[in-house]
C-alpha cells in the first residue's frame, strides 16, 4: 500500500491525483501546515519538513513530478505514461518537469512576497514581477494548446497532470483570469476528469476525517517548499 502524506492543495496534490488516475490503491495522511512546524514528529520521517513524501515499501520520495513518473513506470502499462522510443518521449519528460521546475517555482515567490512574509517585507512590485515571469512561461504553451488538447502524445499524460497543479495553484493566487485563452481552455478540461475531482474529494474527505482543516492557508499551496 502507497502511503502519501500531503498538505490540502499542496505539490502533494500532484501524486495524489496520479493515484487516483491510475486507480492504484493509497493510504493518504494529511498534515497541517506547515508540518516542519505543526507536526514535528513528521520530520522523522522526512527530514526536509516537505510534503509531498510518497512511501512504496523501501521507496521513500519527495519530488512530486518525480513521484509521477514513478507511479507511472511501477503500476506497467498505462497511456498516462509516454515510453522511451515513442517520438513524444522528450517532450513528455520536459512537460513532466516543466511543470514543477518552471511553472512552480515563480508561483512560490508570488507567496513569498504577498502571503509569506510579515507585513514590512511583503514586496508587491516583486511578487507582480515573479507573477509575470510565471504568465510568460505560460504563454508558451499556447501555440501547442491552440492544436492540441494535451501537451503531448495525442492524449492525456502524466505531463498534463505536473502542468495542471501549477494552474490548479495559479487559480487559488487570483492568476487564472490572466491564462491566455487556449491554456484557459485546457486548464477547464483538466478539470473535468473524474480523476482529478475525485482527488479533491479524497483530500477533503481525509482532512475531515483527521482533524485537519479543509481551508488551504495561502502558504499550503507551495506546499512549505518555498
Amino acid at each position: 500500500m502507497i502511503t502519501l502524506y500531503h498538505c490540502m492543495s499542496a505539490r502533494s496534490f500532484r501524486p495524489l491525483w496520479m493515484l487516483e488516475e491510475l486507480g492504484l490503491p493509497y493510504e493518504l495522511r494529511m498534515l497541517p501546515f506547515p508540518p516542519r512546524v505543526t507536526a514535528r514528529a513528521y520530520l522523522d520521517l522526512n527530514p526536509l519538513g516537505t510534503v509531498p513524501l510518497m512511501i512504496d515499501g523501501s521507496t521513500r520520495m519527495t519530488e512530486s513530478a518525480a513521484i509521477c513518473q514513478y507511479l507511472c513506470a511501477v503500476s506497467g502499462t498505462t497511456p498516462l505514461a509516454v515510453e522511451p522510443g515513442d517520438p513524444a518521449y522528450g517532450a513528455y519528460l520536459n512537460h513532466l518537469h516543466f511543470g514543477e521546475a518552471t511553472l512552480t517555482f515563480p508561483q512560490t515567490l508570488v507567496l513569498r512576497y504577498t502571503r509569506f512574509e510579515p507585513e514590512d517585507r511583503r514586496q508587491p512590485v516583486v511578487a507582480e514581477d515573479y507573477a509575470r515571469w510565471f504568465l510568460a512561461r505560460l504563454r508558451t504553451l499556447e501555440p501547442l494548446l491552440t492544436q492540441e488538447d494535451y501537451l503531448c502524445a495525442g492524449r492525456f499524460t502524466a505531463a498534463d497532470v505536473s502542468v495542471g497543479y501549477a494552474l490548479l495553484l495559479a487559480q487559488h493566487l487570483g492568476l487564472a483570469p490572466r491564462f491566455t485563452p487556449a491554456v484557459k481552455a485546457y486548464w477547464e478540461r483538466l478539470q473535468l476528469r473524474d480523476a482529478y475531482r475525485r482527488a479533491l474529494q479524497s483530500q477533503e474527505a481525509a482532512a475531515r476525517l483527521q482533524g485537519v482543516s479543509i481551508v488551504p492557508a495561502p502558504d499550503t499551496l507551495p506546499a512549505a517548499k518555498a
